[in-house]
């Protein structure tokens, strides 16, 4: 006999819960349990609420080009993820911020040319050109 740990119904806390609820994931062992749960709204559990310093990826954009030269080769990936000045520079929260910003924006050119007017990020752009023009 195999599976997961054994969760205990959250609505009785007698049972075994056999079953969760589709809308927030709480266990619950019957249709008599289900039906008093739902006599609350209840929804998704939020993993905003638990803040974490590392920002949650925003949904994956298709990658559109108009010059496929303009991707970068894996070995300049490699030359910009292994540079020491790059990763401590990746350290400074504003920074992050505004790379989050622009990754996560619907227009995501304006706020490129936006973050471009701020020294922090235009001294971090020049090094990473630095480190894939070499």
């Amino acid at each position: 006999m195999g599976g997961g740990p054994v969760r205990q119904c959250q609505v009785c806390n007698e049972a075994q819960s056999k079953y969760k609820c589709p809308s927030c994931l709480s266990p619950y062992c019957s249709l008599v349990c289900f039906r008093k749960h739902k006599e609350t709204p209840c929804a998704k559990p939020e993993p905003a609420e638990e803040k974490s310093s590392v920002p949650e990826l925003p949904v994956e954009r298709p990658l559109s080009v108009d010059e496929p030269s303009e991707v970068l080769q894996k070995e300049q990936l490699e030359s910009i993820a292994s540079s020491s000045e790059i990763c401590d520079a990746l350290k400074d929260e504003r920074l992050q911020k505004l790379i989050f910003g622009i990754d996560s924006s619907p227009d995501a050119l304006n706020e490129l040319d936006k973050a471009m007017g701020v020294e922090a990020f235009h001294i971090f752009t020049d090094k990473i050109l630095s480190s894939i023009s070499s």
